[in-house]
């Protein structure tokens, strides 16, 4: 076995999370100091919406907190959002985790069901949604789902205006006791800005502050949970590595939803009093456009969102000369990407980095760090992490930011974090001499599609639920634009015969879109091992 270091204690190897000179535990007491470091510098700016200073971030969210406190919001009582990147689910997560709630995003990918699935099991008491976007609404999917299941949706729902036409006000037709932003924010005035600070002051370090929802090998999702200073500690790790200032000004095309657009995104902006720029879905041409105005510095994302700019027809036309800071990873990163994104893009700093829902910000490359070890390696390890391979090459690790648990599963939190308070990642690696890490393969059937995991299980779940199919076995294929995207290999029933289209649409009913197979094979049979089960090694091994 390698290991970097010794193995973190994790009792004793938690650090303190300085908010300037002064410990800030908590999220609410970071807001608190933000605004008084940085309360007259933008805080964030959105297309068509306001910019706000800290300052102004600080008292907006106050007004949350108070309107959650005047909507029966209590201290540990988990409330869910359900929206795109915008001030609005800023202000709002920060809000809930300020009022002594426990945020749960949810996908804003998932259909219905999936999105009941997570609000229900979380036992989430508000749920902030998104008015009708991009053609969708979310809340008479989620109504409908929860009226199929039998399921009662939170007491608190309260509609997150996106798109002009639902701006203020839910619209008609909607799950009764919906209210519109603006009258949920009418309820402040009942509560005494003294009571929000007050539930602030109240919040622990230890208290969990948010819920992040993923994917186990057999499809069912875990609720992956950490307190407010793993939170903190995995902003701070990750901000540390990208050396942010209140200088930046940041893109964040990384769903909010996500530890990194959470995390390594709000949270590391708050630490730094760096701006953010939060763009609700992703189009290169409207990320140069941000890039140019802006004048955006930081840009992380996943390797396909910078190759989309590099070959963009119009890129030569913009002025993308402020860019200083990509942060990568998720997928394989071509050494030719990294050279290009350097020469093309002139970005002074390209880094890799290796994290997931439950440690968030494991490793990361350093400034300097030359092209081969940027997209070889996902760099070494921060936040005191201990890491090291097992006998099968296993990455395990160990450290203060390690979850606290999966949300009301003890077996599956023992299966994965041991006694001895390793983790278990299921992602198989190596490290140099120099303690950068390289993941060789992964011991899950997980693949990444477009930067987000995908886990085979739940698509064969879905798939075998149509009457014609007998057997799927779902795998990663090489993909030039997304990474990877699913191919299904299945077997039949006796004498049906649908086309690989029909399986596909049946899939899109149930599944969000990085989920669904791009390719059909049908097979009379599956390779297997002695016991039956389906060997998906030699299924990756046949020619494309």
């Amino acid at each position: 076995m390698a290991s970097t270091s010794p193995p973190a204690d994790p009792d004793t190897a938690a650090g303190t999370v300085l908010c300037g000179t002064v410990p800030c535990g908590t999220v609410p007491a970071a807001v608190a100091a933000a605004a008084e470091r940085f309360g007259g510098h933008t805080a964030i700016v959105e297309p068509g919406g306001p910019a706000l200073t800290y300052a102004d971030l600080r008292d907006r969210v106050t007004e949350v907190s108070r309107a959650l406190i005047g909507s029966g919001i209590e201290p540990g009582d988990r409330v869910a959002i359900w929206s795109p990147n915008s001030y609005h689910w800023v202000i709002a997560a920060l809000g809930i985790l300020s009022s002594g709630a426990t945020l749960v995003p949810v996908n804003t990918r998932f259909t219905g069901p999936e999105a009941l699935d997570v609000i229900a099991r979380s036992q989430a008491r508000g749920l902030l949604v998104t008015g009708p976007f991009l053609g969708a609404d979310r809340l008479a999917q989620l109504a409908a789902a929860a009226s199929r299941a039998g399921r009662d949706l939170p007491g608190l729902i309260v509609r997150i205006p996106v798109e002009p036409e639902s701006a203020g006000h839910a619209s008609s037709g909607d799950t009764a006791g919906v209210v519109g932003w603006d009258e949920f924010l009418g309820r402040a005035a009942a509560v005494p800005a003294s009571a929000a600070r007050d539930r602030a002051a109240a919040v622990s370090p230890d208290d969990v502050s948010d819920i992040l929802f993923t994917s186990g090998t057999t499809g069912r999702s875990k609720g992956a949970m950490s307190a407010h200073r793993q939170a903190l500690g995995a902003a701070a790790a990750w901000a540390e590595c990208a050396e942010l200032t209140s200088a930046d000004r940041y893109l964040i095309v990384n769903p909010f939803f996500h530890s990194f657009g959470y995390k390594a995104g709000i949270l590391a902006c708050l630490l730094t009093g760096t701006a953010m720029v939060p763009q609700r879905v992703f189009s290169p041409g409207e990320a140069m456009t941000l890039i140019e105005s802006e004048r955006i510095t930081v840009f992380p994302g996943a390797p396909t969102i910078y190759a989309s700019i590099l070959d963009h027809p119009d890129r030569s036309t913009r002025d993308l000369s402020s860019l200083r800071l990509a942060v990568t990873g998720a997928a394989v990163v071509p050494v030719a990407l990294v050279e290009r994104m350097r020469a093309e893009l002139t970005f002074d700093t390209v880094l890799t980095a290796y994290g997931l829902t439950e440690a968030v910000v494991v490793t990361m490359c350093r400034r300097g760090d030359d092209p081969v070890t940027v997209a070889t390696t996902s760099g070494r390890a921060t936040a005191g992490f201990g890491i090291r391979t097992g006998a099968t090459g296993e990455i395990l690790l160990r450290g203060p930011n390690v979850m606290l648990g999966y949300l009301d599963d003890p077996a599956a939190t023992a299966e994965a974090v041991d006694a001895e308070g390793w983790l278990h990642t299921g992602d198989v690696g190596r490290l140099d001499e120099r303690g950068y890490l390289t993941i060789t393969d992964r011991l899950k059937d997980m693949y990444i599609c477009g930067g987000f995991n995908v886990y085979p299980a739940e698509v064969e779940q879905v798939l075998t639920r149509h009457p014609a199919v007998a057997e799927a076995a779902v795998i990663g294929v090489r993909d030039g634009r997304l990474g990877e995207v699913g191919k299904a290999f299945v077997v039949l029933r006796p004498d049906a015969a649908p086309d690989a289209d029909e399986l596909i649409a049946f899939c899109r009913d149930s599944l969000a879109n990085y989920k669904i197979p791009r390719q059909v094979e049908f097979r009379a049979d599956l390779p297997r091992n002695p016991a039956g089960k389906p060997l998906k090694r030699l299924l990756r091994q046949e020619p494309a």
